[in-house]
């Protein structure tokens, strides 16, 4: 319990995080439904992606914060609750404010999971942290993938009532959530170490150069997370409107991209730990810009989606680089950190996508995959973060 990592552990974080982002993946897997449903425009689709990245996202640093100071192992069963009674409201719903409500309520379960989490995932690594990241994002990641296809399969046929099913799975979910919390209170009855440190900066940097670090470090997050949200919520409409594909066909597509990530973020995990993080997120969000630009431009839909796959596995391979380069900055932040980069660099994210939802309604929607595609220029920043030494242990 004091030392080793403890893979068992990660397994079972992975497994919920696949659970808790599958459900989460469910709401903007919907959209060309309620869209058609009830006749709403794209601005009131960005709104609702807004006020879900809202709940789900910026409160994560906060909740982060709070786990750092005060550590509720059994905080992530009772989130998972709330986005259980967020699902079923969501069923039901037939009003727009309502369908906002139920968003909302599934946000907030998942704002309460990231931070804490990842803490035990931390505390589960046993040193190896972005091998621990690495399992710990692949079940996220692949829940967000299977989601769209379990929508396609089960919510397009029967309609938007069918989201009660997955009531199930959040029911699930939290009985995993309640293991997790149990092995939680052992590991700090038992002082288990946290944050064990495997690379570190090549000089000594005073607090203010670390802040100045982590900053440009959530701003590439941010410019990755961006392009992602973009691609998650109007890439289906993208291949609709330019290729005449079927809702279902849409999904389909979307579900290939997001499992490409999958297989980024393993290998950028791989790549990170064996040859250096800052090389990977140079190369994972600047390479991806000569892709990302191609994409709208392309005329033929076999290979719009094999260059999404390529799109998805460079991008995602930056993640795990990118947190973990951050703990390593403030070891004994790791709740705060985590919030932050999983939260409010998602909720800042949504925000420029709900924006794109006016873009789409003025100027359509093949306008917004040509502008989102300039984001990864900014990865040009990697550049001027510190070189990192690896430690032996």
């Amino acid at each position: 319990m004091t030392e080793g990592t403890v893979y068992s552990m990660l397994i079972i974080c992975s497994i919920s995080h696949f659970l808790n982002d599958m459900i989460q993946s469910i709401i903007p897997s919907i959209y060309p439904i309620i869209k058609d449903e009830y006749g709403f425009t794209f601005a009131q689709i960005g709104i609702i992606t807004l006020i879900f990245q809202m709940t789900s996202s910026i409160l994560q640093p906060f909740t982060g914060l709070y786990a750092d100071k005060h550590p509720r192992p059994y905080a992530l069963s009772v989130g998972m609750c709330f986005t259980l009674i967020g699902l079923v409201l969501l069923a039901f719903a037939e009003n727009y404010l309502l369908i906002l409500l139920a968003v909302s309520i599934v946000g907030l379960g998942s704002s309460v999971f990231h931070p804490t989490a990842s803490r035990v995932a931390q505390m589960a690594s046993g040193g190896k942290k972005s091998l621990a990241q690495s399992i710990f994002q692949v079940g996220g990641n692949g829940g967000y993938a299977i989601g769209p296809l379990l929508a396609a399969l089960i919510i397009i046929p029967h309609g938007l009532h069918a989201v009660r099913w997955f009531a199930i799975i959040a029911v699930v979910a939290s009985s995993v959530l309640y293991y997790v919390g149990r092995w939680h209170v052992k590991a700090l009855a038992n002082h288990r170490k946290v944050n064990a440190v495997t690379w570190s900066t090549a000089k000594t940097y005073a607090m203010r150069w670390k802040i100045f670090f982590v900053v440009l470090l959530f701003i590439l997050m941010f410019s990755k997370n961006f392009y992602t949200a973009s691609m998650t919520n109007y890439y289906t409409f993208f291949l609709i409107d330019k290729f005449g594909v079927t809702v279902q066909t849409s999904q389909y597509c979307l579900f290939v991209f997001l499992a490409s990530q999958v297989v980024g973020t393993l290998v950028g995990g791989w790549i990170g730990d064996n040859y250096g993080r800052k090389s990977v997120i140079l190369f994972s969000i600047f390479g991806a810009a000569p892709f990302t630009i191609a994409l709208p431009y392309l005329t033929n839909l076999w290979a719009t989606i094999v260059l999404s796959v390529v799109i998805g596995m460079v991008m995602a391979s930056a993640f795990s680089a990118i947190l973990v380069f951050a703990t390593d900055l403030m070891p004994h932040h790791t709740g705060i950190v985590a919030g932050l980069f999983y939260g409010l660099s998602f909720g800042a994210a949504g925000v420029g996508s709900a924006l794109f939802g006016y873009i789409a309604d003025a100027w359509g929607i093949d306008s917004v995959l040509k502008i989102s595609t300039l984001l990864p220029l900014i990865g040009i920043g990697a550049v001027f973060l510190p070189k990192m030494n690896k430690e032996k242990q």
